[in-house]
């Protein structure tokens, strides 16, 4: 089986200098490797293609063990696993599923390496007032406290 430690020193070797990181690496038993990049910019197929060329010089095929190899971009609609990711996506609108249970929608407004801040809507009913009106409200998070956060894509 491929060594999973030497793949992923070989792809964060690959990544230097570029504005691209590694999110998720996996590596089947059967030596199907699954590598998913994602960028503070766009990435290319020209950018997988380098980090593939890269893992294929230092695993030759032909004198160690046959794998498969996917590289590409991580998906937009797949949950933000790093604090980076939720760096990156400052000022767009995600749904977050909390440990508790609560499914909350909102506009990401800060990130770092603890946790982030969600800017929601809600109705509430201010003191004074008839009726309940729409307010803004932070809450912030721990991504500890967090089961899930996904991007919500608006057309």
């Amino acid at each position: 089986m491929i060594d999973k430690t030497a793949l992923e020193q070989v792809i964060n070797a690959a990544l230097e200098g570029t504005k691209m990181f590694l999110v998720t690496l996996k590596v089947s038993k059967d030596n199907v490797i699954d590598v998913a990049l994602d960028s503070d910019e766009d990435i290319t197929i020209d950018d997988c293609v380098a980090v593939n060329d890269a893992v294929l010089a230092a695993f030759d095929r032909d004198e160690g063990e046959d794998y498969e190899l996917t590289v590409g971009s991580y998906g937009i609609t797949s949950p933000l696993l790093m604090p980076r990711q939720y760096r990156k996506n400052i000022g767009y609108e995600v749904e977050v599923l909390t440990g508790d249970g609560r499914k909350l929608k909102g506009v990401l407004t800060d990130a770092d390496d603890e946790g982030f801040t969600l800017t929601m809507t809600v109705k509430r009913k201010l003191e004074g007032k008839k009726r309940p009106e729409m307010v803004e409200e932070q809450e912030h998070f721990n991504y500890s406290d967090i089961k899930q956060t996904k991007n919500i894509i608006n057309i």
